[in-house]
């Protein structure tokens, strides 16, 4: 049986978009009116002309609401079906919109929820489709789609305070230096020439703003590409398998900042793992999505080497204890989890722990970086101004 992608309207007049599986165009279109909806467009899947994407993801947020409405309706008792249609309708992200639609088309073909979701992991990742199998064989598949909306509302919650503790101190420092480039470019050079008329020797430190400024005015396009080119090479060295590890690792080890990240990490990991347990997705299973999902390299792979000692038998406690990256205050409250057989329980309380731990970090980080900036610019305008000023007062002496 063939796709065709249809547009219609219901009996209210509603537009609806979809994918439905028919053996022609002439069948689909009678299944439509069959659904009461007057198919308006019907082409083969594939065939059908799309403009070219730009941009338009799929954000986390749209998951999480589609997530819970789902859980709603299908707790409601509403067929899986219905709800894939309705929940794609009042999609607004066209995206994601028609993912739930060809979702919903290969669930009508015969494909359980789980598989059609595999085939769109941009919206469905590793994590949310072996949950749902998961519901699925279990029969608490509303059950399971609600602990995976709060799941990605918490994904979500830890995912912006991590981007307001990058954001403010990056535009910060850029601000700070753009003043400083402004500065050098702009109003260094008037005072030279002021300088060069008066034929007087300069002090050290003028001597040194001067010529910082005539490298900036001479190299500027140098450095603005050289930057730019850092940035790429850097970002081109992440995606390797080795510089991903390397760059990983000394951001675990940086000040201030390596702390918070550890911390991010041990609650993603024991938010996702609990999730995942609590769920049905076997140990071996979950510990794979989960060191997968850690978000650092280094986590990744101590939380692989945990996985292969528990496939041989060993307990989790006993080699997440060697690696470096996990607290022995979290390793002996997995280890009483796992002895009372409440692991999934102890895992969410040690993620409520360490996100309010996060919390706490994030608004240190933000009190101890804005007094060092502050101290920082002050320095650097402080340096420039007394460099510059320092020869006007030798001039005014020497005039009185």
């Amino acid at each position: 049986m063939a796709k065709f992608v249809w547009k219609g309207k219901t009996r209210t007049g509603q537009v609806q978009r979809g994918v439905i599986a028919a053996k022609s165009r002439e069948e689909a279109e009678v299944l439509l009116r069959q659904r009461q909806i007057t198919p308006t467009q019907v082409r083969e899947e594939g065939k059908e002309f799309k403009l070219p994407s730009i941009g338009g993801g799929v954000k986390e947020k749209d998951v999480a609401v589609f997530t819970r409405q789902f859980s709603v309706m299908i707790d409601a008792g509403l067929p899986l079906i219905q709800c894939l249609e309705i929940l794609g309708s009042q999609q607004k992200n066209k995206r994601f919109a028609s993912m739930i639609a060809q979702t919903r088309g290969d669930v009508e073909a015969g494909a359980t929820l789980s598989d059609a979701m595999r085939k769109h992991p941009k919206a469905f990742d590793q994590l949310y489709v072996n949950m749902v199998a998961a519901g699925e064989a279990g029969g608490i598949l509303d059950q399971i789609l609600e602990r995976l909306s709060i799941y990605i509302e918490k994904a979500v919650k830890l995912k912006a305070q991590v981007r307001s503790a990058m954001i403010y101190p990056s535009v910060i420092v850029v601000v700070a230096l753009g003043i400083v480039m402004l500065i050098m470019y702009k109003v260094i050079p008037t005072f030279t020439a002021m300088f060069e008329n008066a034929g007087m020797k300069l002090p050290a430190i003028t001597q040194i703003t001067i010529a910082a400024s005539k490298f900036i005015e001479t190299y500027l396009l140098f450095i603005i590409a050289a930057f730019i080119g850092l940035i790429f090479v850097l970002r081109k060295y992440h995606d390797t398998y080795h510089g991903r590890r390397v760059m990983d690792r000394i951001l675990l080890k940086v000040p201030v900042m390596g702390m918070l990240l550890q911390k991010i990490a041990i609650a993603r990991f024991c938010r996702t793992l609990a999730t995942l347990i609590s769920s049905g997705v076997p140990i071996l299973d979950g510990l794979e999505i989960t060191a997968r999902t850690s978000g650092n390299a280094v986590i990744e792979d101590s939380l692989m080497e945990v996985r292969k000692d528990v496939e041989e038998g060993k307990t989790i406690t006993e080699p997440l204890g060697k690696s470096p990256w996990f607290p022995s205050m979290v390793v002996s409250m997995i280890g009483v989890g796992e002895h009372t057989g409440a692991l999934d329980t102890m895992l969410s309380k040690i993620a409520d722990f360490y996100e309010d731990e996060v919390d706490v970090a994030v608004a240190g980080l933000m009190s101890l970086l804005e007094p060092v900036l502050i101290i920082f610019l002050g320095v650097v305008i402080g340096f420039i101004v007394v460099s510059l000023y320092l020869p006007i007062f030798t001039m005014a002496s020497a005039v009185g």
